[in-house]
């Protein structure tokens, strides 16, 4: 049966532990249906990243880690949140601006593009002997550097270098336009945005995490192949690899249906008001640049925001609840991993150590408190 308009909740769980189902928030025509359930005798988490956690973001609206929060919540482990991946170059559209921002392909500066500040003057020359060509997460770092020291949210990306812009990218040519920018005239405002999570909900190489009967694929899951930063693609060959091998497990321990254990807990919402409160703290202290300093203010401003709840059990109050849990995880574990690697740079702890050559995996006990341990990283 194929439920829509449907927001996955929470996990149900049989006596003996397995995860048998989940709650639903079904949204009716035009009316709220309430909370229901669906029973299976296995439960796969597809339900994509958690980008919509930071102010700019190249995700969709829906993306807001939804099936990681709910593994959370039922006990599973959440590994490598600290590795979040900022596209250098997104369409900035404003400080009020929300949802999906347009992403620049860095296949325009591979085509002569190149990022200037706000006097006109080139920056990335200077920064990498690659200059505009440099690693995303280079290039990403530096624009963020540049708009810190001259106290602007955003630098300009200059494509008059790129001979028939508009035949080339015909994509990006018309969400220009969309937008009042002809490209042709106009220089193009752009920011680093947060574009792909490598962590998730941790599972092994069937694709199963810690919780028997609950697995998860592509972005929502940890698999461990993006390390600590994912390569371009990879996470596509990833999502057809592991959804098969999930289909491979279930082939052969694949259990009867069970009832799940009732459970009259009752989950605490927040008010989906605080939902840009979260986005831009996260953006100005969890984002591309972090320190200690910056990610304690940010677990500061969340646990302010944790007090403004709601009892209104509507989509917008599970899905804040959601971006409120898992910006604690994200922070945490960003304030934990006291080095530089990957997509996650400390600007206190600029190197990458040996010694921490270790997943930080993330767990939520009974009473909703954050628990961590360290698991080595064994390169074979």
């Amino acid at each position: 049966e194929l439920i829509e308009n449907a927001l996955v909740l929470d996990a149900l769980v049989d006596d003996d532990g397995r995860v048998c189902g989940v709650t639903l928030h079904v949204i009716g025509q035009g009316s709220r249906d309430g909370v229901g359930r669906a029973l299976g005798r296995a439960v796969i988490l597809g339900t994509g990243g958690l980008g919509q956690v930071f102010a700019q973001t190249t995700n969709p609206p829906v993306s807001t880690g939804d099936g990681v929060a709910l593994a959370l919540r039922a006990g599973a482990g959440i590994a490598d949140v600290e590795f979040i991946q900022f596209h250098p170059t997104v369409m900035w559209l404003g400080n009020n601006a929300s949802g999906q921002q347009p992403l620049i392909s860095e296949a325009v500066r591979g085509e002569g593009a190149v990022l200037v500040n706000d006097a006109g003057v080139r920056f990335m020359q200077g920064a990498h002997e690659l200059a505009d060509l440099a690693p995303r997460d280079v290039v990403a770092k530096v624009i963020m550097r540049e708009m810190i020291k001259n106290g602007s949210d955003h630098v300009w990306l200059d494509v008059n270098a790129v001979s028939n812009f508009s035949e080339r990218f015909p994509t990006i040519y018309q969400s220009c336009l969309d937008h009042n920018i002809d490209p042709t005239k106009d220089l193009i405002p752009v920011a680093p945005a947060a574009h792909y999570a490598s962590g998730g909900v941790r599972v092994n190489l069937s694709g199963l995490s810690s919780i028997s009967g609950l697995y998860a694929c592509g972005e929502t899951a940890c698999t461990g192949v993006h390390g600590a930063n994912r390569l371009a693609s990879n996470s596509l060959l990833e999502g057809l690899v592991f959804a098969a091998r999930i289909a491979d497990d279930l082939k052969v321990n694949l259990p009867a249906q069970s009832e799940p254990v009732e459970n009259n807990s009752k989950s605490i919402l927040l008010d989906p008001a605080i939902r840009t409160d979260i986005a831009n703290a996260m953006s100005k202290g969890a984002g591309v640049i972090r320190t200690r300093e910056s990610l304690e203010e940010v677990l500061a401003t969340l646990d302010q925001l944790a007090k403004r709840t709601s009892n209104q059990p509507c989509v917008e109050a599970w899905e804040v609840t959601n971006l409120h849990c898992l910006a604690n995880v994200l922070v945490r574990s960003a304030l934990i991993r006291e080095e530089t690697r990957g997509s996650h740079w400390r600007e206190d702890f600029p190197n990458s150590l040996d010694s921490w050559q270790q997943r930080i995996l993330q767990e939520m006990d009974m009473a909703g408190n954050y628990l961590h341990n360290l698991e080595k990283v064994i390169n074979e």
